[in-house]
């Protein structure tokens, strides 16, 4: 059992260090819309360019269809949303408020561990989700100098983003040998499919040149699949082995990152005192999960 915690810490310690690179999600996103495409278009670029390498990759490996296959693709598609509707947020609202509602999925994740895949609710997660709650009330307080901002679609997609990615994290917990490569590939084909239609159909954006996409290739390829896509299967896989509730915990340490590089490069996303003080309970959420959160039954 020892080492069975050992191996837990360790996990939970990279699955930390992977999500702060998805705290920097929102700066291609942006910087490709102020290159000239439009934001929801924006999204269906960065999101489609890891699938020249997986596609490939997929075709030689065609067997991993094969293995579980209404999971992959029912979690491809929750996880596909997730994506979808979080950079829709980070680009339809200001990226700390998207960040923020996103990581309301702990709550929604630990519903469905303890309803779907019987995790025992130990004292350590009540009080990392209260402490989280706390840090999420207090980054969003007084948010851009007004203290009853209304919700708009970016907001709402937030909100859905993060229900999403429980269902689908629940869903890898539940089929723990479903294949990286096969489930990653699935994901990014949905999140693609799902934000042209969102351009299309929701924004009714036009379409941008071949000339523009070619200036911002290099820019989208090189966040999304250098940087983002690499982080993006480590979660997955430790998805499969720690409960939802916890990994969604661990996760906070991206609202961190994107909360700092927000303020650095975005001057309109100002930080007041209380906001430091959530981001700080946010990552004391975290730490006490990796530290106390440990459960013999819920690795």
């Amino acid at each position: 059992m020892h080492i069975v915690f050992k191996s837990d810490k360790i996990l939970s310690f990279i699955i930390v260090v992977s999500s702060c690179a998805w705290g920097l999600y929102w700066l291609p996103l942006r910087s490709i819309e102020e290159a000239g495409i439009v934001g929801s278009w924006s999204i269906v670029f960065v999101n489609a360019c890891p699938l020249l390498i997986l596609v490939p990759l997929l075709l030689f490996n065609l067997d991993q269809l094969k293995i579980y296959p209404k999971p992959i693709f029912f979690a491809g598609f929750m996880i596909g949303a997730a994506f979808t509707f979080y950079a829709n947020g980070l680009v339809e609202t200001s990226v700390i408020r998207a960040t923020l509602l996103f990581y309301l999925s702990p709550i929604w994740s630990t519903i469905i561990g303890i309803i779907w895949l019987k995790e025992r609710l130990t004292i350590a997660r009540v009080i990392s989700i209260i402490i989280a709650l706390l840090g999420l009330i207090f980054l969003l307080y007084n948010f851009d100098n007004q203290e009853n901002k209304a919700l708009n679609f970016g907001d709402f997609s937030s909100v859905l983003s993060g229900l999403f990615w429980a269902l689908g994290a629940s869903i890898l917990k539940k089929w723990s040998k479903v294949p990286i490569l096969s489930l990653t590939t699935v994901v990014y084909f949905s999140t693609s499919i799902l934000s042209i239609l969102l351009a299309i159909i929701v924004y009714e954006a036009a379409i941008p040149s071949f000339s523009l996409i070619m200036e911002n290739f290099v820019l989208a390829f090189t966040w999304s699949v250098i940087v983002l896509l690499p982080s993006f299967c480590i979660i997955f896989r430790i998805s499969q082995i720690l409960f939802p509730g916890r990994v969604g915990i661990l996760m906070m340490s991206e609202v961190v990152v994107a909360v700092i590089s927000a303020k650095i490069f975005l001057p309109e996303e100002q930080m007041f005192v209380l906001q430091w003080v959530g981001a700080i309970a946010i990552l004391t959420a975290g730490l006490i999960e990796i530290v106390f959160g440990y459960n013999k039954n819920n690795v």
